[in-house]
This record gives C-alpha cells, sequence and structure tokens, in this order.
C-alpha cells in the first residue's frame, strides 16, 4: 500500500496555500508536480556536471554525456525496451511529429492513416499534416457513449485495409480515462503491414509498460506528466524500422559524414537529436524513473484506481454533473466532466478560489468534446500524490459551485 502522507513531503508545492486556502492539485494529466529528488538532479547537473554531451571530450563533457546516456538506459528499462530504441525529443507532441514526418516517406496518394476521434490533438494534426503533404487520407474510430472505441463497427466498415499505412491512437485517452485495446488495434493494423504508433502520455506515468507487449512499432510519452521536468519527451520505436526511416531533423550530431554534395545520417537513435539536446531534462527524468520504480509503478497504478474510484463515487451524488466517460471499473484517472450549464471555466476559477487545481476547456481533444455534444469540460485528475480528503475538498467546493450560480433544484445557503 502506498504511504501517501510520506510521498507527499517529497513534493514542497503541496504544501503551500494558494488563496488562502490549502493547495488541492488535480491537474496532473496536464502536468505531475516534481519531487525534490528531480529538482536536486537537475540543479546538481547544472552546479557541477554541466556541459555538452558527446562533443566534449574534457572531464565534464564526458560526465554529461555519461549522465544523458545513463538517462536514456533507465528510460529503456522502465519501459522494457533496448537503450537505442530511446529517442529523446522535447514532449510527446514532438515525438508524434517526428513519427509522423518520418513516415510521410512512406505514403503517397490514395494511402490512408487511421486514428480516433478520441485522441488528443497531438495525434490528430501531424496526421493531418502528413495526409496534406503526401495525398493520403485520414480515417477515424468512432466512439461510444461512454468513449469506447467501436471496434466492432470499425471492422464492419473495413476501416483498416489493404491501404492502411499507418494506424496511431492513445493508449488511455485524457478526457475519458477510456484504456484503448491497442494489442486487438496493433494486430489488425500488422495483419495489412500498417506501422502501429502508440501515444503513451497517460499511460506510462500510471502504470507499469512493457513496450514488448503493447502491440506498437512507435511509441510516444513525455516527462512532464510522471514527475520529470518540462522539456523532455521520448519516442520509442522498433530499432529495425527506426534504421529505415528519414529524420525529422537536420543539424549536428544526427550526421554520419556532411559534404556539400550530401550527407549520411547516424544510426538510431541520434538520427533523430539534431543539435544539442534536453539534457539537463533528461537528467530530471532519469531521477523520475528512479523515484516511480522505487515506489513501484503496480503499487501507483492501485493508488489511482482507488482514487478514482472514490472521486467517481462522491461525483456520482452532485446533482446536475455529468462524467464523460466510463464511471466504473478500470480507467484512468483523468475524470472529465460538466456541471449543470456553468461555463468550465467559471467552475474553474470557483474552484480555485477555494484553492483546488483543475482544468477547464476541451483539454486539446475538440473532436471528442463534439462528439459528446458539450463545448467543454472540467477536468480533475490525480496522481500518487493525491488524498481521498482531496476529493471531498473537490467536491465541498462543486457544491459551492452550484450555489453560487444558483442553479434550480439545489439547496442555497
Amino acid at each position: 500500500m502506498l504511504d501517501v502522507e510520506k510521498v507527499r513531503r517529497d513534493f514542497p508545492i503541496l504544501a503551500r496555500s494558494v488563496n488562502d486556502q490549502p493547495l488541492v492539485y488535480l491537474d496532473s494529466a496536464n502536468t505531475s508536480q516534481k519531487p525534490s529528488k528531480v529538482v536536486t538532479a537537475i540543479r546538481d547537473h547544472y552546479l557541477k556536471h554541466n556541459a555538452n554531451v558527446a562533443r566534449a571530450m574534457h572531464t565534464l563533457g564526458a560526465e554529461a554525456t555519461g549522465a544523458y546516456e545513463g538517462a536514456r538506459s533507465k528510460i529503456a528499462a522502465f519501459v522494457g525496451a533496448k537503450t537505442e530504441e530511446i529517442i529523446f525529443t522535447k514532449n510527446a507532441s514532438e515525438a508524434l511529429n517526428c513519427a509522423a514526418y518520418a513516415l510521410s516517406s512512406r505514403l503517397s496518394e490514395g494511402d490512408e492513416i487511421v486514428i480516433s476521434v478520441s485522441e488528443h490533438h497531438s495525434n490528430i494534426v501531424p496526421w493531418q499534416m502528413a495526409c496534406e503533404r503526401t495525398g493520403a487520407r485520414l480515417r477515424w474510430f468512432d466512439v461510444d457513449e461512454s468513449g469506447y472505441p467501436d471496434v466492432d463497427s470499425a471492422r464492419a466498415e473495413s476501416l483498416i485495409n489493404e491501404r492502411t499505412k499507418v494506424v496511431s491512437v492513445t493508449a488511455v485517452s485524457n478526457v475519458t480515462g477510456v484504456h484503448f485495446p491497442v494489442a486487438e488495434i496493433a494486430d489488425w493494423a500488422h495483419e495489412y503491414g500498417a506501422v502501429m504508433v502508440v501515444d503513451g502520455s497517460q499511460m506510462v506515468p500510471h502504470m507499469a509498460v512493457d513496450l514488448g507487449t503493447v502491440g506498437a512499432d512507435l511509441f510516444a510519452f513525455t516527462g512532464h506528466k510522471m514527475l520529470g521536468p518540462t522539456g523532455i519527451g521520448v519516442l520509442w520505436g522498433r530499432y529495425d524500422l527506426l534504421e529505415s526511416l528519414p529524420p525529422f531533423l537536420g543539424g549536428g550530431e544526427m550526421i554520419e559524414i556532411v559534404r556539400m554534395t550530401g550527407s549520411t545520417y547516424a544510426s538510431p537513435p541520434y538520427r533523430f537529436e539534431a543539435g544539442t539536446p534536453p539534457i539537463a531534462q533528461a537528467v530530471g527524468l532519469g531521477a523520475a524513473v528512479d523515484y516511480l520504480t522505487k515506489i513501484g509503478m503496480d503499487t501507483i497504478a492501485h493508488h489511482d484506481q482507488e482514487i478514482t474510484e472514490y472521486a467517481l463515487g462522491i461525483l456520482g451524488f452532485i446533482p446536475h454533473l455529468r462524467i464523460l466517460g466510463p464511471t466504473t471499473g478500470v480507467r484512468g484517472s483523468a475524470i472529465s466532466f460538466t456541471l449543470a450549464d456553468i461555463h468550465p471555466h467559471d467552475v474553474m476559477q470557483i474552484l480555485d478560489a477555494h484553492g483546488v487545481a483543475v482544468r477547464g476547456g476541451h483539454h486539446c481533444a475538440r473532436p471528442l468534446h463534439e462528439r459528446f455534444g458539450v463545448q467543454a469540460s472540467v477536468r480533475a485528475s490525480s496522481y500518487l500524490y493525491t488524498t481521498k480528503e482531496e476529493i471531498d475538498t473537490l467536491a465541498a467546493a462543486l457544491m459551492e459551485a452550484l450555489q453560487f450560480f444558483r442553479v434550480p433544484g439545489v439547496h442555497h445557503a
């Protein structure tokens, strides 16, 4: 069992007040808070080991390179991958753009790319751009009223077929918390020789991941949602696939030989890491992985599920509250909802006045909100440092919002 109070002591920001109220941070699906060990690792790198990697042969350069490549090894082990398959990017959006750009070399007019209506904009827009470049066609899975992909209808419509070259879906929705049947979709995609891309941004922070069993050929995630710093993301790929793909960016260190008449490229992962990389950020992400590993991802997953079930139960008693997504079963810890006809931004401001940090908007998933017939929603998202008492505070603040806006049928104090 997770000792949440002990964990919380590692996050100094959780002890602060907001608007004279104790901070209740429920926006971890947006960005997680950072434990002191991560901040210290970044600080120590800059104060003691700061230099560029690969280029410098002096002691500081060797130390920086060792730390950077050591972080790559830690992250590879964390997700069950080979070290040479881990590419550092600045975030998951860049990782998905890298995938879309590289795979465009395999696309031509008449080919098809399949995504879902449930995707984050970062897994929609890069594929739209790929279609604009190549003449390929974008198609997508619909979802049911709870946000689950309608795989049966998709099969009946031959959504994935001999024209499909890429399938790219989320592992866990950042709006509904739905776990997509990635392995099933990947098997279907591979029947037609399509490349399977997975956005794992809401998966990797919350559960143990073994990329050998996910079914992906390319897999993206980001550091800032898993206790790491901003400015660092990861693109994993099967090494044989990475070897066959062109680089996304050109510049220093991603080359083998440069001549005025042309250049040859380095082997993966360096082929995809042009210029000075996010060195200190990688060190910080490595420290975050150490922290998560010490606690245990199964322990974190159990806590996340317990808090999510508790939150769904409490929110279910609040009048005029509609949850987007499933209200039972195993699901992600991001809970999106609407409250009467109050705009989510207004709800967010009321909650902030009570020290409760949530997100209001479409959470970079506007097509999914349109699918549910709403413009926007409020999203409360928990993590390993969230307590049941904080969920109680959220619920009380939501009742205050109903009273403040004088929603009919709600008792007004």
